[in-house]
């Protein structure tokens, strides 16, 4: 008998999540076929940092290890000839494909789940499975994400029942045959997605506000399986500040938190996180941090986040066993702290959302330092610590002298000869931060409140107001934009806004 090893023993968490069903989504419809061109002279490979920069801080296997790099022999590939066929997708009927021959089926719409079909072939075969959400130029990119869109099947002649070792996500699958030939039926997508959903409800007179609940419903099925994931296909990672809107919205779905309960219970188990700084918290949770990179920003959303999840949960033991986290965190960003009192020349990624703002994160990022402010404050509810909240309205008071400009609340300052000078650099999602962190209020800046209102949102790039302050984007500042207006009781608005936003 061979010798084998007996590994220790592991205690295993609890998943707490319901299991997905599985359930199997066939094609809608073929959509195309065609032919293939081999051997596409491409001046200049596209190789993702996945595949490069193999080493200490990226782990994998290096190029010259690998006997097969998809990713280069499937660029060297192009649709020479296409074909519409545009019919119902039938799963018993063959789709036969010879060698540099193609078809493209439609799932409908994005879906998430492990790619599975019967395949028949008479002669040894190599079969590409590409996929996309999208088509560009009626066609499938593989690469259109910065990922490899691929699963390789060699095949001897034989007849096979295959289903893919990990889920994808797509909408569009097509299916490519390099060399030999073979029959394939009983195409599938077995769903990778949370179960709890479908107890949700949603259904009104506006046909276009029932499609986007249903969109939102997918959006979050596929994101929600066991933690909240950015997205299902690229990363499928656990990132702060996503998490803080997407735990909202598996109350108002599944009425329950165990998702948000494993996020924070994953926080909770390591003794400490290695390549960050003492107090720092990941970013995305679990994932390896080896080059050191954190977004200090996505902390303190954790701390705000926490503060609901108590809210929603009444878990008041998980909440006091990570106070130490917390208490760690406020001390490193002590370190920071300037004559203000405010946080100034942040470490790492400081992140306030994708748009321009990201430029203006230097030195006093006053949008950063609204969000410290509340994160501050939440601590001091949470653990009854007034000081807490004493050095949170000092923050907010500072803000209001420094940042408002008698009209907007400006993003940043610089330090130039030892004095903090306030720049001109104004972004729409800085005003959102002001009102969504109680820097600012109805009362207190009425007439920005209403410029807000009135004049800002989805149809700003056609009226071209205020074109020198930086438009939002959706993540995060249009999710803020909707949040207040909830908040401040604007319903008739949200609705129209959200077909602007979503149906574009």
């Amino acid at each position: 008998t061979a010798p084998c090893s007996i590994l220790p023993q592991r205690n295993l968490l609890i998943r707490r999540v319901a299991y997905p069903r599985f359930l199997k989504r066939q094609p809608l419809a073929v959509v195309s076929q065609g032919k293939l061109q081999r051997d596409v002279p491409v001046t200049r490979l596209w190789k993702d940092r996945s595949l490069v920069n193999i080493g200490p801080k990226l782990k994998g296997y290096p190029e010259s290890e690998l006997q097969v790099v998809p990713s280069i022999e499937l660029q060297k590939i192009r649709s020479a000839s296409r074909e519409s066929i545009d019919k119902p997708y039938r799963p018993d009927a063959r789709i036969e494909l010879s060698e540099n021959e193609f078809s493209i089926v439609d799932l409908g719409t994005n879906l998430t789940g492990f790619i599975g079909a019967s395949v028949r072939c008479t002669e040894p075969t190599k079969l590409y499975f590409t996929f996309d959400e999208i088509l560009a130029q009626d066609d499938v990119n593989f690469r259109r994400l910065g990922c490899v869109n691929a699963v390789c099947y060699e095949l001897k002649p034989g007849t096979y029942s295959l289903e893919s070792f990990e889920p994808y996500t797509m909408r569009y699958l097509k299916l490519n045959v390099l060399e030999g030939s073979c029959e394939i039926e009983n195409l599938y997508l077995r769903e990778y997605a949370n179960s709890e959903t479908e107890e949700a409800r949603f259904s009104c007179s506006d046909p276009r506000l029932n499609r986007i609940f249903e969109a939102a419903r997918q959006t979050f099925k596929q994101n929600a399986t066991d933690i909240f994931m950015d997205c299902p296909s690229r990363e499928r990672a656990g990132w702060l500040c996503d998490s803080f809107f997407t735990s909202r919205v598996a109350f108002d779905l599944c009425g329950n938190t165990t998702i948000e309960k494993n996020l924070f219970e994953n926080y909770l188990l390591p003794a400490s996180f290695a390549h960050l700084p003492e107090g720092m918290l990941p970013m995305c949770y679990p994932a390896d941090h080896y080059n050191g990179v954190f977004i200090p920003n996505w902390a303190m959303w954790f701390v705000i986040q926490l503060e609901e999840y108590q809210a929603r949960s009444g878990d008041r033991e998980l909440v006091a066993a990570l106070r130490p986290r917390l208490e760690a965190l406020y001390r490193y960003f002590q370190r920071f702290t300037n004559e203000d009192g405010l946080l100034e020349k942040l470490e790492s990624w400081v992140f306030v959302e994708w748009s321009k703002a990201n430029s203006f994160v230097q030195d006093v990022s006053y949008p950063s330092n609204m969000l410290y402010a509340a994160a501050l404050a939440a601590g001091g509810r949470m653990y009854g610590e007034p000081d807490l909240i004493d050095q949170a309205e000092h923050i907010r008071a500072v803000i209001r002298r420094q940042s408002f400009d008698g009209e907007f609340f400006v993003d940043n300052a610089v330090r130039k000869d030892g004095q903090l000078q306030v720049t001109r650099n104004r972004t729409e999602v800085c005003q959102y931060f002001a009102f969504f962190f109680d820097v600012a209020t109805r009362k207190t800046h009425g007439k920005l409140w209403d410029k807000l209102v009135h004049q800002f949102g989805p149809k700003r790039k056609q009226s071209k107001a205020f074109p020198e302050i930086h438009p939002a984007n959706a993540f995060i500042g249009n999710y803020l934009r909707s949040e207040l207006l909830s908040r401040y009781g604007y319903p008739a608005q949200i609705k129209d806004e959200l077909v602007d936003f979503y149906l574009y």
